[in-house]
């Protein structure tokens, strides 16, 4: 069984190794970095790829376009009562991950889907789900043609003994809420991300 998450975090090691925890946990462990970080790749806006319809790496109620070099990996089973501790987020659960490491950043663009609920009341739960977070701001927005709610917010890393940065845009279609999330390691990652989360934002559609 393929996992969803691959990031380390050491209290669960052996959990992690098979893949199972940076998603729900919010947390992108520090990894061993060679001195000087190597320079991370120009998040292109022009598109070069759309995710979510039929054929993609993720089917998904919604489609957007990918930021050049980032990849896409549906998660398996996201429901599954083994791992619903780690996929699950309030109401959502975590169904496609888009990793930022061969764009050259430390992070993920994750999509979340439920099964009811509009995306207001979705995202409010999503972040109180989530622990030890402060200078929560929602806003009205638009996703796309669609509206949308979008949070800003900080997420204490115990591991890295520090606050991070995280945004989250969430719609309603007829298929159920989305929340789309962007992470990140650190805050100067989430920061070099946000081309790609705002590229995703503008150009989604329902499916």
């Amino acid at each position: 069984m393929r996992h969803p998450i691959r990031i380390m975090v050491p209290a669960v090691a052996a959990l992690a190794a098979a893949g199972l925890l940076t998603g729900c946990l919010g947390t992108e462990a520090k990894p061993d970095r060679p001195a000087g970080k190597p320079e991370a790749k120009a998040t292109s806006a022009a598109p070069k790829a759309t995710l979510g319809g039929p054929g993609t790496a993720c089917a998904l109620p919604v489609s957007f376009e990918l930021a050049a070099d980032w990849k896409p990996n549906a998660i398996k089973n996201p429901e599954d009562p083994e791992f619903a501790a780690l996929t699950r987020r309030g109401p959502v659960f975590s169904v496609c991950e888009i990793d930022a490491k061969p764009a050259g950043h430390l992070g993920y663009l994750r999509v979340w889907t439920g099964k009811q609920g509009d995306a207001r009341a979705t995202l409010e739960a999503f972040v109180k789900a989530e622990k030890k977070t402060s200078k929560v701001s929602y806003k009205e927005t638009k996703a796309g043609a669609l509206p949308a709610t979008e949070v800003t917010y900080t997420v204490y890393n115990e591991i890295m003994e520090e606050s991070k940065e995280e945004r989250a845009f969430a719609v309603s279609t007829p298929k159920g809420p989305v929340v789309v999330h962007l992470g990140g390691l650190d805050s100067e990652e989430h920061r070099a991300m946000l081309p790609a989360y705002e590229l995703a934002r503008t150009t989604l559609t329902a499916n």
